[in-house]
């Protein structure tokens, strides 16, 4: 039975998602000494998969305000009915092995002497492809697609960067948007995931790099973006719940 919902947020809590200790869900917020999910990176399928399996928890979330207008579904299975498939199995199985063995019987064999078996002595040699990395420093700006300038703290505070969702960030300037980021990429890379976040602002894209323009392990490379790409994030101080029919 498919079960179909949507979220809400209650009560928006004002803490900083940034400023709460990090950990493999989400982070930890001091204030009301729970931790805080990050449902804002999950795909749909995900978001409906941790909700069929904590639907009867209370949950403090991070969301992106487009999830709020999403409708989620999830596949609720009945235990009986798992209990009437699992002895209709059973019995299926039991009556299997009353006719196998009851058609059992002695067949006689000739022996055979097998074959002699012959081994290779030696080094075992085998092939590896190792996707060869380096370690480089990116160097640049985030610049606003329109207006051609650096996106300044003063609109956009405390945004941080992070390459390939490597968990390491850097702080982004707030007066001349400069960054600097160390980050090992294959030899072969034609792209980079950047991620951009900062208090109310989520942005995941990937931008083109050109390998051959590293130059004493430094990329100059700016990056591109139009204000409307950023996604604007919320935390849930209350995860609701909207079920809106099977």
């Amino acid at each position: 039975m498919k079960k179909k919902f949507t979220l809400e947020i209650a009560s928006p809590c004002s803490e900083n998602f940034d400023k709460m200790i990090p950990n493999s869900n989400g982070s930890f917020c001091n204030s009301c000494i729970k931790n805080v999910i990050d449902l804002s990176r999950k795909t749909n399928s995900e978001v409906a998969k941790f909700i069929s399996e904590n639907k009867d928890r209370s949950i403090c979330a991070r969301l992106k305000a487009s999830q709020l207008k999403e409708e989620f579904q999830y596949d609720e299975t009945s235990r009986i009915s798992n209990f009437k498939y699992a002895a209709v199995a059973a019995t299926i199985l039991l009556a299997s092995n009353n006719v196998a063995g009851q058609e059992k019987q002695i067949i006689e064999t000739e022996a055979n002497c097998p074959e002699p078996a012959y081994y290779a002595l030696g080094k075992v040699a085998y092939n590896q492809t190792v996707d060869k990395k380096v370690l480089i420093i990116i160097k640049g700006k985030l610049i606003e697609a329109k207006s051609k300038r650096p996106f300044r703290g003063d609109s956009y505070s405390n945004l941080s960067l992070s390459i390939n969702n490597s968990g390491h960030a850097v702080k982004i300037n707030p007066k001349t948007g400069e960054f600097s980021i160390a980050t090992e990429v294959s030899k072969d890379s034609k792209t980079l995931m950047v991620t951009i976040s900062g208090n109310d602002y989520y942005l995941a894209k990937q931008i083109p790099i050109n390998i051959k323009s590293v130059k004493g392990n430094i990329l100059q490379q700016n990056i591109i973006i139009a204000s409307e790409e950023f996604t604007k994030i919320y935390i849930a101080g209350g995860l609701g719940i909207n079920y809106t029919g099977q």
